[in-house]
């Protein structure tokens, strides 16, 4: 009883920190950064269960999640610029989608970017190139997948465990693989 009242307590402090719709849960093991400290740059559908990361950077970044979605622990959401996750998506365990590399590269301006965080104790991505990902309904992302910068996942599309999207991925069909390349298609 103590424990649940607990976790109550810790979801609604959570919440506090993004908008979300009637239903939706952050599970125990979730993790909420909002360094925006701007509810409506992220949106949790209705329904929606979040097990894993969610993060928007200081200066930017946007996260809208549709109804239904299922975020599986150890996954990764982070933008520096927008990610949509449309309804009805499924995304396991250690998944990564990153709308940015998050770092520059060039040694001298990463160095600057470390100082900047850890001594200033602001994150953020001003200079760094950004691309939106969007990510369509009924997708499935298999665990331990990587999806990055400027990749649209098409409605009911499937990726397999492991793979890195590195280019869109075409509705209703299955990619797998470093980078991910067809394997087949999928049903409705």
């Amino acid at each position: 009883m103590f424990l649940r009242i607990i976790r109550r307590i810790q979801e609604w402090s959570l919440k506090r920190s993004i908008t979300a719709a009637s239903g939706a849960r952050l599970t125990s093991g979730c993790n909420i950064e909002n360094n925006q400290r701007r509810r409506s740059a992220i949106k949790v559908g209705a329904g929606s269960v979040i097990a894993g990361e969610l993060l928007v950077f200081a200066d930017r970044g946007q996260i809208v999640i549709g109804d239904d979605v299922f975020i599986g622990q150890d996954s990764r959401v982070w933008s520096g610029m927008n990610v949509t996750i449309g309804s009805r998506v499924l995304i396991s365990h250690g998944v990564n989608i990153m709308d940015s590399a998050f770092h520059e590269l060039s040694a001298t301006k990463r160095h600057a970017q470390f100082q900047n965080i850890f001594r200033n104790r602001r994150n953020t991505v001003d200079d760094i190139e950004c691309r939106e990902v969007v990510i369509e309904d009924d997708v499935w992302i298999g665990f331990h997948a990587a999806v990055l910068k400027g990749v649209r996942i098409g409605r009911g599309a499937v990726v397999a465990a492991g793979a890195i999207v590195t280019k869109d991925v075409s509705p209703y069909t299955i990619v797998g693989g470093v980078p991910a390349t067809l394997m087949g298609q999928a049903t409705e």
